[in-house]
């Protein structure tokens, strides 16, 4: 999407695209939520661009389980003898089918909402996913002079999110009717799909074939899809009369489809913090919330939307940005304590376990991650119950013991106290991307960043033991903090880069020391984290080194462009990006460190609030996804917005930066 090509609407932070017919400004993509991993993505003209859109993508397993429901809701609309077809897609060799000429603006204030002009009238069409449920309800309003027809044809893929239907003839064709409700279960191995409706329904079971999504050539070998319909639904359109389209797996929701849409509504504009708060602050909140599932059995974090899924490192990290950042200190509680209960061995996985599948490898980081979001929480207050001395603090103590324990697999300490990670061929950073036995970016031994997370988690234990009044382990987690932090400030610091190493070995003198210069935004982490492992002029030497070579209007790269390793795009195969993502690629949750390390060296003075103030915002001015941060970007001009269109991880850097570094 092309920056400044959206804006808030005037009753607040709510984005609004003016399409007027432009094909390009109709690829904004658009994302609706519930608080249970069911949403409804897409672009603004509807023309699907990946195989994860829908306008309905249910959890089945929440959160998990995600399976594209509904596709499509085919929609022509018949006033006097013209019939004016509104859809619009991308098939073989072809331009798009034109249903978006007649699309004069998309709005999300706060659901979505399509104005189309035709006929001299208007016609309005909005979504709204049920919260908590894996339903969506369609409103169309026809605002003409006349009575007019409504056709409507669902196009139903059935299948998980990652996959693709194709024309098959093993659907099971029968339709259940009763008054103003149609049955359909063409997959027997899913659940049925429930259609409430006002009007006439006629079966007339067909594929519709081969739709293109653009935005999967690349990454995918496969980019075209078959979509199955049962039939179509005739509606009669009284003007100024809304009628809906209820879809939801299973059974139908009990209530109305105008109280649904109406409760919808209420939820999201409470999200709204108020026009008392800057425009940025309001846009994030609002997308934060997106992210936070706790209508699920085990409340977590989403990483992002559309592919991406739980990942316990994104949530530890998100949790201070997305929930604290809004003073919800209740929640946040609960879903760390959410996240603790993850914990086997005294390490977390890198993501939510499945049944019936092998276990996720441990994550180290997301371990670490986890303590310093508990710290935190504490710092700001913590909630009012005992989720903190109960569940949370006895969860870090087992993280303590693990890690300052015997030598074991996959984390363990060096002689003199440093945090040593490592396993064959595996990644065991945040800089974990991998198809092949050999990670692209390996980082073994001791991370600059993990060093001072673990300092960082000790304080955090002995700070909860002394309030616990436990002396013996308040006393063994400050000696570890401070065995760390001495080890840290004699092996670490590279005087000829006048910047830390990225990583050494575990072992400091002889044959088999090493150390890696490489210039990389780990030791900004660091120096966020953990300030005291650096002298003050050290701290300012790391933040010029990244003003010069690392920081970009978009966030912080992940390599040096003078490296020649260096990768200044994210594109081509998976192979190609899975590659190019810690070799030069932008991230925008980096931000926040940045801005943290700032106050803390410079000081708090207003020059500096307004520059950090300024680079935040700007961070998600090109976002592809209204009112969203993506998840990386370009490392070389213009920075274009890469990865996945919406990341918890970033909107919580951006946030926190706002809120909890400048006060905002």
């Amino acid at each position: 999407m092309a920056e400044g090509s959206w804006k808030s609407c005037r009753d607040g932070p709510w984005p609004t695209v003016r399409i007027d017919g432009d094909l390009e400004r109709a690829g904004a993509e658009w994302l609706h939520s519930d608080g249970n991993g069911a949403y409804a993505m897409s672009t603004a003209a509807l023309m699907h661009t990946r195989r994860q859109h829908g306008l309905l993508v249910a959890a089945l397993e929440p959160p998990l389980g995600q399976t594209v429901i509904l596709s499509h809701a085919e929609t022509t609309v018949e006033v006097g003898q013209r019939a004016y077809k509104l859809s619009t897609h991308q098939f073989p060799g072809v331009a798009p089918t034109p249903g978006y000429r007649w699309l004069k603006t998309f709005s999300q204030d706060p659901i979505p909402r399509w104005t189309y002009r035709f006929a001299k009238g208007v016609f309005e069409r909005t979504l709204c996913i049920v919260h908590g449920k894996n339903a969506v309800v369609l409103s169309y309003v026809w605002k003409g002079q006349s009575v007019a027809r409504l056709t409507l044809r669902p196009l139903l893929p059935l299948r998980p999110t990652e996959e693709l239907s194709q024309e098959h003839g093993a659907v099971a064709q029968t339709v259940t009717l009763r008054s103003g409700q149609v049955e359909v279960q063409p997959n027997p191995s899913l659940p049925l799909v429930a259609f409430g409706h006002s009007g006439v329904f006629m079966g007339s079971p067909d594929w519709w074939r081969r739709f293109e999504y653009l935005a999967d050539q690349g990454p995918y070998e496969d980019f075209q899809e078959d979509l199955w319909s049962p039939g179509v639904f005739e509606i009669e359109l009284t003007p100024q009369v809304p009628t809906f389209l209820v879809v939801a797996v299973g059974a139908l929701p009990v209530d109305s489809p105008q109280s649904l849409v109406e409760r919808a509504r209420a939820r999201l504009l409470a999200h709204d913090p108020g026009p008392e708060r800057p425009a940025a602050v309001r846009v994030l909140s609002l997308a934060a919330e997106h992210f936070v599932l706790d209508e699920c059995p085990r409340p977590c974090i989403k990483a992002g939307y559309p592919a991406l899924g739980v990942y316990a490192r994104d949530w530890a990290f998100s949790v201070p940005g997305l929930l604290l950042a809004r003073g919800q200190t209740a929640r946040a509680a609960r879903s760390l304590a959410s996240l603790a209960g993850l914990l086997h061995d005294g390490l977390l996985p890198l993501t939510l376990p499945v049944e019936g599948k092998p276990r996720p490898r441990p994550s180290p980081d997301a371990t670490l991650w986890l303590v310093d979001s508990v710290g935190a929480l504490v710092e700001a207050g913590g909630p009012d119950d005992a989720t903190v001395p109960d569940v949370l603090y006895p969860a870090l103590v087992r993280v303590f013991l693990r890690l300052c324990g015997k030598r074991r697999a996959w984390a363990w300490l060096s002689e003199d106290g440093l945090l040593v990670t490592g396993a064959p061929n595996v990644a065991l950073t945040w800089m974990d991307a991998q198809l092949s036995e050999e990670p692209y970016t390996p980082r073994r031994g001791l991370a600059v960043e993990l060093q001072a997370l673990w300092v960082r988690a000790a304080s955090v234990v002995a700070r909860l033991a002394r309030q616990a009044g436990d002396v013996s382990l308040a006393e063994r987690a400050a000696s570890a903090a401070d065995a760390a932090r001495m080890a840290f400030r004699e092996r670490f610091w590279c005087a000829e880069t006048d910047y830390a190493f990225d990583c050494i070995g575990e072992v400091p003198r002889g044959p088999d020391a090493w150390q890696d210069d490489t210039l990389r935004p780990n030791v900004l982490i660091a120096l966020a984290v953990e300030p005291s492992l650096f002298d003050a002029w050290q701290a300012k030497a790391i933040l010029d080194r990244v003003r010069q070579d690392l920081l970009t209007p978009r966030g912080v790269r992940t390599l040096s462009p003078a490296d020649p390793r260096y990768v200044g795009h994210f594109s081509g195969s998976r192979a190609d990006r899975e590659s190019a993502y810690h070799q030069g690629t932008v991230w925008p949750y980096l931000i926040a460190c940045y801005c943290r390390a700032v106050m803390r060296a410079w000081g708090d003075s207003e020059q500096v609030r307004l520059e950090l103030g300024a680079l935040v915002e700007g961070a998600f001015e090109a976002s592809p996804a209204l009112g969203h941060v993506a998840q990386l970007a370009d490392g070389d001009p213009p920075f274009s917005p890469r990865g996945c269109p919406t990341s918890a991880a970033s909107v919580a850097g951006l946030l926190s930066a706002l809120v909890l570094e400048l006060g905002r």
